[in-house]
């Protein structure tokens, strides 16, 4: 699609006022169109505007009127401007501008050839041009010294080539929006693993990779068993040699330990849920791990402002459930219509991803949906809560892509897909009822699927969420609050300070020194030692750093049970944990039986993260190192 004028912005229009003081400084320096002389020539208002109104257009691929056109375009922009959702960056970014590039995702897959390598290489350049983040499978490529027939030559294996895709997108920098992300994973079966489980022990290597392990189960089990486990040559797939398997894993706790990373991706558990399995096996994510992707394809996402569907009933804060579906179903428009819109980086891509029309909505602002309802963020009530969001938003959300498919058509993979082939739905979430959503409810949800198909090939997914959060005054993803008042370093090295306005409401009631209570939380991340607080308030101001990891790990199982795509979380550790902490959070991940990857953080463990307290440079976590919405 090319870029087009966008119509007149419509007098009658009047938006909320609700951007921030840090939304309009992220979006100034990120997201509105600039002047040939670099000075920003548009309004948060006329983004919004330029965004639906692009957005809209996919509407008359799908045979609607230039009038109907012009009301989604209304639409659309109300839904922007109210702040309940919020596109994937690249969205705000290119939409309605020539390079018309809008997904924030993707996966190319890297063969054993010099010529793959840096056909790959050149493709990942052109998408970290564009605002895309890219995942690879290193897999594939056979083991350091292995012999190279048509050279007689030696391979110099996976992590050599690592280091040359990590230089390709230092100097692309991604046309100087965003930094280059990507994700570069090894199966824990492959040759090399061991060089690559430390390939990051030095944090100036490879600085634009979060690195994760496909975990096999076989691999878990041998591990448990105390067993050794076969590395295995790409190529050939005969052993190369046999290691103790809990060597390897102990490496691998040890090397998060000291810095977050590697990751885990449990790779069988996410091919058990691939929707296109007859397409092909997932091999990669996307750079935060919350999009296993096919090769060649790309994903569209988008997250939901919880903290904006709350209403009072009988002087009691309460979900509006009614506003949360509808709003749902409007995005899984949004974001559909986004797939037509989009101008995709390559013919491959392209057709992959019109092949199975995957989207990806998730939310943020889940720790200030919390705090209004005066949930503590480490309870099992708020776990229960999220179960019943989650599965809210999946029900709603294939409902409409269900509707849309009705309008539409089908994702042309469907024929082949379990949704086609049985009651997969019925099978992953009716024997687990929530509240709201019982088995019959599923049923019924399959059945109208099987009658009408479904547009979409996946419809969740859990995000970080990043400047987006920013831009939507939430906070990110499904994260607890970092602190209740932090300094946040983004934009070349601009920092924000923030502190959470229910917070802020509270202590205005309070005869406490408002600036000296504030100074003591950016110091220490925590209200747990503030003698001046009631323990009320810490109970229900709970943070990153003041949760068990055995908490966070219960919460990201309780959002991907209902969720086709991963969780982005980090699992936070204090500073003193030990490395059975480590070891004893991904067996709990594993054990699951619903988790996707793991990834864990301890604290003060690495250095320039994205957020972080007054003299404190740390962060809570490699999952948020890089952006990728």
């Amino acid at each position: 699609m090319s870029s087009f004028k966008p119509m007149p912005l419509p007098k009658d229009f009047h938006p909320e006022n609700s951007l921030t003081e840090n939304s309009l400084t992220v979006l100034a320096h990120r997201y509105l169109l600039r002047d040939d002389k670099g000075q920003v020539s548009e309004t948060p208002n006329e983004l919004f505007w330029r965004v639906a109104c692009h957005i809209a257009r996919g509407e008359a691929a799908c045979g609607k009127t230039k009038v109907e056109v012009e009301q989604w375009a209304r639409t659309f922009y109300e839904l922007l401007t109210s702040l309940r959702f919020m596109p994937n960056s690249p969205t705000l970014m290119n939409a309605g501008q020539p390079l018309g590039q809008l997904s924030a995702c993707f996966v190319l897959p890297i063969q054993d050839s010099l010529e793959s390598i840096f056909d790959t290489l050149k493709h990942a350049a052109l998408i970290h041009q564009s605002g895309g983040g890219t995942g690879f499978s290193f897999s594939n490529l056979r083991p350091q010294g292995d012999r190279v027939n048509s050279t007689m030559g030696v391979s110099s294996g996976p992590v050599s080539f690592m280091k040359v895709y990590n230089a390709a997108t230092e100097a692309v920098k991604q046309g100087g929006t965003r930094r280059g992300a990507n994700m570069g994973i090894l199966r824990i079966d492959h040759p090399d693993i061991e060089a690559f489980i430390h390939c990051k022990r030095d944090l100036d290597q490879i600085t634009n990779f979060n690195i994760s392990i496909a975990i096999t189960d076989a691999f878990m089990h041998a591990v448990e068993t105390d067993s050794d486990f076969p590395l295995i040559h790409p190529g050939s797939r005969l052993t190369v040699k046999n290691i103790p398997a809990r060597k390897l894993f102990d490496q691998i706790v040890k090397n998060a330990w000291l810095s977050g990373e590697p990751g885990l991706v449990f790779i069988d558990r996410i091919n058990q849920d691939n929707p296109t399995p007859a397409i092909g096996l997932i091999e990669s994510t996307n750079p935060c791990g919350e999009v296993p992707l096919l090769p060649y394809e790309a994903c569209n996402l988008g997250s939901i402002h919880l903290g904006r569907f709350l209403k009072e009933t009988d002087s009691q804060t309460v979900i509006n459930w009614e506003s949360l579906a509808e709003t749902v179903t409007l995005a899984v428009r949004f974001l559909d219509n986004v797939i037509t819109q989009n101008q995709y980086p390559l013919p491959k891509i392209e057709e992959q991803v019109l092949g199975n029309r995957k989207i990806g909505l998730g939310v943020m602002g889940w720790a200030d949906l919390l705090l209004a309802l005066g949930i503590p963020y480490d309870t099992e009530e708020a776990t229960t809560l999220a179960r019943e969001v989650a599965s809210w938003i999946d029900y709603h959300s294939k409902q409409a892509s269900v509707a849309l498919a009705k309008e539409r058509g089908s994702f042309p993979n469907f024929p082949k897909s379990p949704y086609a082939i049985r009651h997969w739905l019925t099978e992953k979430h009716g024997r687990h009822p929530t509240q709201l959503l019982q088995q019959s409810h599923w049923e019924a949800l399959d059945r109208a699927i099987h009658q009408e198909g479904l547009r979409n090939a996946t419809t969740t997914c859990i995000a970080p969420t990043g400047t987006i959060s920013i831009i939507a005054g939430a906070s990110g993803g499904i994260e607890p609050l970092f602190s209740v008042a932090f300094n946040r370093h983004v934009l070349d090295g601009e920092e924000l300070t923030e502190a959470h306005p229910l917070f802020l409401k509270w202590l205005a009631t309070t005869p406490i020194d408002k600036q000296k209570t504030l100074l003591k939380i950016t110091q220490a991340g925590t209200l747990a030692h503030l003698e001046e607080v009631p323990e009320s308030m810490k109970r229900l101001f709970v943070t990153a750093h003041d949760i068990s990891p055995h908490w966070h790990i219960l919460m990201q199982e309780a959002f991907q049970e209902f969720t086709d795509n991963a969780v982005s979380k980090t699992i936070n550790f204090p500073e003193d944990a030990k490395q059975k902490d480590i070891a004893e959070a991904y067996w709990q991940g594993f054990r699951s039986r619903t988790i996707k990857g793991l990834t864990v953080y301890r604290d003060n463990s690495r250095q320039n993260q994205p957020m972080s307290l007054e003299g404190h440079p740390d962060t809570f976590g490699s999952s948020t190192c890089l952006e990728c919405d």
